[in-house]
């Protein structure tokens, strides 16, 4: 009888999701504003897929990385902003719980993923600037893919664990989650159950996704900079940099809001600031990734003019096509 209760309790009523409601009187600014914030995001990150595929000059094993980063960003916003959007525009902020387990499982296992491919890239860029002459030795076309493969597989298959636990917790009275989303501290704050061992495991795979990925990358970075400062010219320290600064601008982004938001406590003054902080990792930084390269990288930059010229051209000789089959007529 207390199974099925249980039962009851957890699968057959929905979550209500409070953090997109509380702002009642911006509803169709913040609609327009996430729609075109989540439109960018999309073209923006496949644009840079398709340039590195296109490109002869982007296969390198850098911009193979970058290109499964904007693969991984595109899927990462669109677990979130489509059912926020759709929120937006129906007023309706339940979500059921299947639904919400599994936004939880796609968000965590896409965020585990970026921790292990900006830990990868790091490393790529450290042998380019550290290791030069062992550079295409040592990062080839094979180690690469078994580097963005096993970032996308292990993604996968640690969240897995952690969503099965949080599914089995109990949740009972109102299930009013503050947040936007489905994520694991709010969904936590519900359950009336026993959350040591979930508490022990989610400490675990913490350490697993988060933590040891970010120190893999500190230090990658802290041995890149100190090869940099080696450099005797001014010219070179400022070449071998560029080489780098776009992928440590993103780092220092992602894990600057994603450590603030995890280490910031729920307090109920506080759930204002870390709804913000979750919104610049969750939503901004798919966003300003395809920026960062697109601004900040002469070959992304230099392949993007290539494609646009193309299509100019394609364009006008199909104009001019047209014009003679007109005439001709």
């Amino acid at each position: 009888m207390e199974e099925g209760e249980r039962d009851n309790r957890t699968s057959s009523t929905d979550f209500v999701l409070l953090g997109i409601s509380d702002v009642p009187a911006h509803q169709n600014l913040l609609f327009l504003l996430l729609l075109m914030i989540y439109s960018v995001t999309i073209v923006g990150n496949i644009l840079i897929v398709v340039l590195v595929v296109a490109d002869r000059q982007l296969h390198t094993p850098m911009y193979f990385f970058l290109g499964n980063l904007s693969s991984l960003e595109t899927c990462y916003s669109s677990t979130i902003l489509p059912r926020l959007l759709i929120s937006f525009l129906t007023g309706d902020s339940t979500i059921s719980v299947h639904g919400c387990m599994a936004q939880l499982y796609f968000f965590g296992s896409f965020v585990t993923t970026e921790c292990y491919l900006l830990a990868a890239m790091s490393c790529d860029r450290y042998l380019a600037i550290c290791q030069p002459l062992l550079y295409t030795s040592l990062m080839t076309w094979k180690v690469s893919i078994h580097l963005a493969a096993t970032s996308w597989l292990w993604g996968s298959l640690l969240v897995v664990v952690v969503t099965f636990l949080l599914s089995q917790l109990q949740f009972c009275g109102p299930k009013a989650i503050d947040h936007f989303f489905c994520d694991f501290t709010p969904l936590l704050e519900l359950a009336c159950s026993d959350t040591r061992v979930f508490t022990l495991f989610s400490f675990i795979f913490g350490i697993l996704d988060i933590i040891f990925p970010f120190l893999f990358t500190l230090a990658s970075y802290v041995c890149i900079i100190a090869a940099i400062l080696r450099i005797p010219s001014s010219a070179g320290r400022q070449k071998a940099f560029s080489t780098c600064s776009s992928h440590l601008t993103l780092v220092t982004i992602f894990y600057g809001t994603l450590f603030v938001v995890y280490t910031l406590p729920r307090r109920a003054p506080l759930r204002q600031l870390n709804k913000l902080f979750s919104f610049f990792y969750t939503i901004l930084t798919p966003l300003v990734n395809p920026l960062i390269y697109s601004l900040r990288n002469r070959e992304v930059r230099e392949a993007l003019r290539k494609m646009l010229r193309k299509a100019l051209v394609c364009t006008q000789s199909s104009c001019s096509f047209g014009d003679r089959g007109k005439r001709h007529l």
